[in-house]
C-alpha cells in the first residue's frame, strides 16, 4: 500500500469534485471516505488508474451523502449525472486548495489544520496525534474550518503570502506523533514550487531545506538543546544544504527579495560555515538589515542583536539589543515580553564579563521558555554560572 502515492493524489481528487459542482466540506469528507476505501481494496486489487479511481469512489461517496440528506435535495441538478468511470484529467488543483485553506477568514491553527488534510492527505487522528491534541478537538477544528469556507469561490485568486505562512507555521512543528510535520513541510512545499514559479515560494523552500539538513544535531542523546555553535556539522546533510542553497541562488537572482530569501541567505551562511568560529557575521548582520527592512519584525531584530554582538563585539549586541527595547518597551520588562529576548541578553551579558547579570537572566529566560528542552537548557545555563561565580 503506498501511503505517498495516496497522499499525492488527494488535491488532485479534490478538486475534481469541486468542479463537478460539490461544494468544499462535503468535497472532502467524500475524498476522506474513498481514501479509507483505498486502504481497504489496494493492497488486494491495485488499480491500474489510481487517480481515476479515487475520483471515481469520491464521487459515488459523495452522491451518496447528498441523495441521503433532503436537506440537500436542492442540489441534485447538479449531481444527478454520474460521470463514467475512466482516466481523470490531469488538471492540477493543488494551487487553489493551498489559497483555500489559507483563507483570510481562517485561524492559522484552522489553516494549518485544513491544509494538512485537504492538501496533505493526513487523517484527522495522525494530524490530532501530531498537534497532541484529542481527535475529537481535532475534528471539530477541521467541521469548523471547512464550513468557513464552504462558499468560497474555488477560481478565488489567492494570497502567496499567506500561503507560505501557513506552510512555515507547520515546518516549525517539527515532530511530534507518527507524522514528521516538517518533512511534510517540505513535500507540500515542493509541490506548491511545482505549481506556481514564485521566488518567495523558493525561498521558503531552500529555507526549509537548510534547517532540516541540521535537524539531526539539534539534541543530545539525552534530549537535550544543542545550540547552533555546539553542533557537530560533520553531520548535517550536506546533499540537502546543496540543494537548498542552489534553490536559493536561483531566486536571488531574480531580483524579487522577499523575507523568507533573506532568511534562507542567513540560514546559508551558517551552513557554509566549516566551523562556528568561521561564520560570516558580518554578512549575516548585513542580511539581517535586508531583512528587518521587509519586515519590521521585533524577532527579526533580536536576531539582528546577536549577530551584531558576534560581528563586533558583546557591547555593540548589547547596544543593538538597548535599541529594540526602546522601540519596543514591552520587550524588555512587563507587558508582553518578547520571546527569547532575557535569553540573548544573557548570552551577551555573559560574554561582556558581566556573570551575574548573565546568570540572573538566564533563570529569567528559563521561566519564559516556551518548551521544556529550552527551559532545561537555559537552567543549566544559570547554575553553570552561578556554579563559577561561587567559587
Amino acid at each position: 500500500m503506498n501511503e505517498a502515492l495516496i497522499r499525492s493524489l488527494t488535491p488532485g481528487v479534490l478538486g475534481a469534485l469541486v468542479r463537478r459542482g460539490a461544494d468544499f466540506a462535503a468535497a472532502e469528507d467524500a475524498v476522506q471516505e474513498a481514501l479509507i476505501e483505498a486502504v481497504r481494496v489496494w493492497p488486494a486489487d491495485p488499480p491500474r488508474d489510481a487517480k481515476g479511481w479515487l475520483t471515481t469512489v469520491a464521487w459515488r461517496k459523495f452522491l451518496d451523502a447528498t441523495r441521503a440528506d433532503a436537506a440537500r435535495r436542492r442540489r441534485e441538478d447538479v449531481v444527478e449525472e454520474e460521470p463514467a468511470p475512466g482516466p481523470a484529467a490531469s488538471v492540477d488543483d493543488t494551487l487553489q486548495l493551498y489559497f483555500l485553506c489559507a483563507h483570510p477568514s481562517l485561524t492559522p491553527s484552522s489553516a494549518v489544520a485544513l491544509t494538512l488534510r485537504a492538501v496533505g492527505g493526513l487523517t484527522t487522528r495522525q494530524i490530532a496525534q501530531a498537534y497532541l491534541v484529542p481527535e475529537a478537538t481535532m475534528a471539530q477544528r477541521i467541521s469548523r474550518a471547512k464550513r468557513t469556507v464552504a462558499d468560497v469561490r474555488f477560481d478565488r485568486p489567492g494570497d502567496v503570502a499567506t500561503v507560505l505562512r501557513v506552510l512555515y507555521l507547520v515546518f516549525n512543528e517539527g515532530y511530534s506523533g507518527d507524522v514528521d510535520l516538517a518533512a511534510e513541510a517540505i513535500r507540500l512545499t515542493r509541490q506548491l514550487a511545482a505549481a506556481i514559479d514564485h521566488p518567495e515560494v523558493a525561498g521558503l523552500l531552500a529555507l526549509m531545506l537548510l534547517h532540516h539538513a541540521r535537524r539531526a544535531t539539534r539534541t543530545a542523546p539525552d534530549g537535550g538543546l544543542v545550540p547552533l555553535a555546539e553542533q557537530d556539522r560533520s553531520r548535517w546533510d550536506t546533499e540537502a544544504i546543496a540543494e537548498g542553497v542552489e534553490i536559493l541562488q536561483a531566486a536571488l537572482a531574480r531580483d524579487r527579495l522577499g523575507e523568507f530569501q533573506a532568511q534562507a541567505a542567513i540560514a546559508a551562511l551558517h551552513a557554509d560555515a566549516p566551523t562556528a568560529e568561521e561564520t560570516d557575521w558580518v554578512q549575516i548582520v548585513e542580511w539581517y538589515d535586508e531583512l528587518a527592512g521587509l519586515t519590521d519584525s521585533p524577532v527579526v531584530r533580536l536576531n539582528r542583536a546577536v549577530a551584531v554582538g558576534e560581528a563586533d563585539g558583546p557591547r555593540a549586541g548589547l547596544a543593538a539589543l538597548a535599541e529594540l527595547d526602546a522601540a519596543s518597551p514591552s520587550s524588555s520588562s512587563g507587558g508582553h515580553p518578547l520571546p527569547r529576548r532575557a535569553a540573548v541578553a544573557a548570552y551577551l551579558h555573559e560574554r561582556d564579563g558581566d556573570l551575574a547579570t548573565a546568570a540572573r537572566l538566564y533563570a529569567e529566560a528559563a521561566h519564559q521558555a516556551p518548551n521544556l528542552a529550552e527551559r532545561d537548557y537555559l537552567t543549566r545555563q544559570a547554575a553553570r554560572l552561578n556554579t563559577g561565580r561561587s567559587h
